[in-house]
């Protein structure tokens, strides 16, 4: 948990089509404040400034794909525990497999449940 106990959490997707939704559903966990940036870049800087307690990330961005994004992540020792959620519209039936290798802790097809995305989110921030 953050500074007055607040749980921050990292969203990064460069559509906004549907993440109203998956805002409110995460808005639902205590104390959640929940973070926007349109690309792996920008996501990278704001993990470097702030502390988050979960990544939510799509597959396609600009420049960086989410999958290069993990593993990014998943290189430096102080993210290696930091839940990270991935989603994605890619048909490729390997997708998941390769999310879940480079480290994801969960892997979601869109379009996705909000309320099944917020429950893993909780899941995996009560299991830290």
């Amino acid at each position: 948990m953050g500074e007055n106990g607040r749980r921050d959490i990292l969203v990064v997707d460069d559509s906004a089509t549907g993440l109203d939704a998956l805002e409110l559903a995460l808005l639902r966990i205590p104390g959640a404040a929940v973070h926007f940036v349109a690309d792996a870049e920008s996501a990278l800087h704001e993990l470097e400034a702030e502390s988050y307690c979960a990544v939510i990330s799509d597959i396609h961005l600009p420049e960086m794909s989410g999958l290069e994004l993990l593993e990014r992540m998943r290189a430096q020792l102080r993210f290696r525990s930091l839940p990270v959620l991935i989603l994605s519209g890619d048909a490729d039936p390997e997708t998941p497999e390769r999310a879940h290798r480079l480290g994801a802790d969960a892997f979601f097809r869109k379009p996705y449940s909000p309320s099944a995305v917020c429950r893993k989110v909780e899941e995996l921030i009560h299991a830290k």
